[in-house]
C-alpha cells in the first residue's frame, strides 16, 4: 500500500487557456488529459498538477476536495481508511484513468485516492 504521486488540484472554468499557462509556466507538457462527460468536466495533468475545468455549477460538488493522492492499491486504501475512522464521500467509482474514491479524514481533509488502471 504505497502513494505513489500527490496531485495539487486547480478549478478553473476554461481548460484550454489554462493548459496554456500552466504549461509555459511550468516548461512542461500534459502528460494526461480527459473528459467526464456525464458530470461535464475535463481534466488534465502537468507535472504534479491536476487541472479540473468545467462550469462553476459542475465544480460545485469537487472544490471541497484539497488533493488528489495516486495509490498503488484503492480497495486496500479503502479498508486502511475506514479502519482509521475516514469517512467515504463517494465511490470506489469507475473512471477514466481506473478508479477512484473520494475520503473526508478524521481531520476534515478531503481527498481524492485514485488506481490508475495502467500506469504511467
Amino acid at each position: 500500500m504505497k502513494i505513489l504521486q500527490t496531485l495539487s488540484r486547480l478549478y478553473v472554468n476554461d481548460l484550454n487557456s489554462a493548459l496554456e499557462f500552466y504549461e509555459e509556466l511550468l516548461g512542461s507538457s500534459v502528460a494526461l488529459r480527459f473528459k467526464i462527460p456525464q458530470i461535464g468536466l475535463e481534466l488534465a495533468q502537468i507535472e504534479n498538477i491536476l487541472v479540473i475545468a468545467g462550469s462553476d455549477e459542475a465544480l460545485k460538488l469537487f472544490r471541497s476536495t484539497q488533493a488528489t493522492f495516486l495509490v498503488d492499491s484503492l480497495d486496500e486504501f479503502k479498508a486502511y481508511l475506514e479502519e482509521k475512522g475516514a469517512e467515504i464521500l463517494r465511490g470506489p467509482n469507475k473512471v477514466p484513468t481506473g478508479k477512484n474514491m473520494t475520503v473526508k479524514h478524521p481531520d476534515g481533509s478531503i481527498i481524492e485516492y485514485v488506481e490508475h488502471s495502467n500506469p504511467a
